[in-house]
């Protein structure tokens, strides 16, 4: 919608993990490294884990499309699978046939990886979302990193994941699958505002902007606070900021414009989020419905015994309110009987 008035040749920011878009960072490239590393050695076991939005995803998808045609890999992007849909979905990635039950798959399984490994091939197991695996699953998995020759792994399992998977290895009964992890990384979010510039600029490059100054210094200032540097957070501010200038026929996207889109997505930074907070929290009490005369009136109708007293004194009624007010209630005593009024009934 706004890429034609902005001089885009495509959307900048768009949520998806396109590996065209890659912003490699210091720890993005450490996990490429990592990956390299891991796969072509044969060390078996390697661990990926990054927090929500950092953009996991798009660096296996990068790491996919430049893997030599020789390595065979299995990409399993959703682990909510039971044990026997497991072995299912990498039989059917792998195209192994024939198999009826879990012994004749890891038959075959097993003569697929010794004569690619003969070969020199590398095959891989990678899973994205992996801590979504059950503990049934990753047991799986540990056996499955029993193939191996002498030297190296026969098949090199690589498990993308958010931190809870580090919770879930520390779970006693995965000890051993924790124990063969040969190598772990993680990618982290963007340290500053330098850093959360060049990565927004590099997008512009790649959808073709005609000018990358398009966010002011006071934006991607306020972009970096509202984000905390993760990556799909910041490609949603800029998305929805971009809009917003778009409607507003604002030809640069300036801090108001940032914060009104944060605003609509609740990415507020924190503090302004828990003063918004703190000012509802001690908003004025409701207003009474009833006008003083109005509700000495009622009490009056409720308690008999009181209305000569009122007489004989002839309080205002705001004074009684107040008289009525610092009377306690009894709620040790007896129950109070109820009592019929003559309210809505005529005096």
């Amino acid at each position: 919608m706004y890429q034609e008035f902005y001089g885009f040749k495509e959307s900048p920011f768009a949520l998806t993990p396109d590996p065209r878009f890659i912003y490699f960072t210091p720890s993005h490239i450490e996990v490429m490294a990592n990956l390299h590393y891991g796969i072509e050695s044969g060390k078996g076991l390697v661990v990926v884990t990054g927090e929500v939005g950092t953009g996991k995803t798009t660096v296996l998808r990068w790491m996919l499309q430049r893997l030599d045609r020789t390595v065979l890999v299995a990409y399993l992007f959703n682990p909510r699978l039971t044990v026997p849909e497991f072995y299912q979905h990498l039989a059917a990635l792998l195209d192994i046939q024939g198999w009826e039950t879990k012994s004749d798959f890891l038959l075959a399984l097993g003569k697929v990886l010794d004569s690619r490994h003969a070969r020199g091939l590398r095959t891989v197991l990678l899973i994205d979302e992996a801590q979504g695996l059950s503990p049934y699953v990753l047991e799986e998995i540990r056996l499955l990193s029993n193939f191996e020759s002498d030297t190296s792994k026969q098949l090199q399992i690589v498990l993308s994941a958010q931190p809870e998977l580090g919770a879930v290895l520390k779970n006693p009964d995965l000890r051993q699958l924790k124990q063969r992890v040969a190598l772990r990384c993680e990618i982290k979010p963007l340290p500053n505002v330098e850093e959360t510039e060049r990565y927004i600029v590099s997008r512009l490059l790649v959808a073709e902007a005609e000018r990358t100054d398009i966010f002011s210094p006071g934006a991607i200032e306020y972009i970096f606070r509202c984000s905390e540097g993760i990556p799909r957070q910041i490609n949603n501010l800029c998305d929805n900021a971009l809009l917003i200038g778009f409607a507003s026929g604002e030809p640069s996207i300036n801090k108001a414009i940032v914060e009104e889109a944060a605003s609509s997505l609740d990415m507020l930074p924190r503090g302004e989020r828990s003063d918004r907070n703190t000012d509802d929290r001690e908003a004025a009490p409701p207003a009474r419905i009833l006008t003083a005369a109005g509700r000495a009136e009622l009490w009056s109708a409720g308690h008999p015994s009181t209305q000569s007293a009122a007489s004989e004194s002839n309080p205002s009624p705001l004074a009684m309110r107040d008289e009525i007010s610092l009377e306690p209630l009894d709620l040790k005593g007896e129950e109070i009987p109820f009592r019929r009024t003559s309210v809505g009934r005529g005096m």
